[in-house]
């Protein structure tokens, strides 16, 4: 089991940089949308790969952040009768709904959106806009945000099986972590501390 626990660090440790650096592609998409909208204004310009782009990258911070959500247990959740449950109790209806409802619609949709992707790899499929974007790109966003949030439900059952055998904390306590905006916060003073 703790080798297993060692694996479930090592993914979250992932979903956590995956997580961090899609807070900046947020970033990203509200300047060139701005930009968009102030060159469709300023100069009568507008860009359809400008349009796309946005797209792409909020499905980019998407499916990056279904993993990185379901780690930090930000989903969610209806507990009118599963609250009343024992921790133990709740444990186990996670591992029973991470197993028989998210694994297996996250399989599915991986494997169906694979050969969506290589046959717009393989085509060199292109939006239908004038001057669109490729779209291969796009296509490759699901499979691979589905396998992203398939390693978070492996870690997600690990770290439950561990603490229904005592050996690490109940992983749905959020007592211990900060929200995004306090970690904000926290980063932008120790950046005031340090100039």
């Amino acid at each position: 089991m703790n080798v297993l626990l060692k694996l479930s660090r090592l993914i979250d440790a992932l979903t956590e940089r995956i997580g961090k650096a899609a807070l900046w592609l947020v970033l990203v998409v509200v300047v060139i949308s701005s930009g968009n909208a102030v060159m469709r204004y300023a100069i009568n310009y507008s860009s359809n790969a400008l349009l796309e782009i946005q797209w792409y990258l909020f499905g980019m911070i998407f499916f990056s952040c279904a993993g990185y959500t379901l780690m930090r247990n930000e989903h969610i959740r209806i507990d009118v009768l599963s609250s009343k449950l024992s921790k133990r109790a709740q444990t186990w209806i996670d591992i029973f709904g991470l197993l028989f409802f998210l694994m297996p619609m996250a399989v599915g949709v991986l494997v169906l959106s694979w050969p969506v992707f290589v046959q717009a790899y393989q085509s060199s499929e292109m939006s239908n806009s004038a001057g669109g974007l490729i779209l291969w790109p796009a296509r490759l966003m699901v499979p691979v945000g589905f396998f992203l949030l398939i390693m978070q439900a492996i870690s997600e059952l690990i770290k439950r099986a561990g603490f229904l055998q005592g050996l690490c904390p109940d992983p749905t306590d959020k007592s211990h972590k900060l929200t995004p905006e306090e970690e904000l916060a926290l980063a932008i003073k120790a950046q005031k501390g340090g100039v």
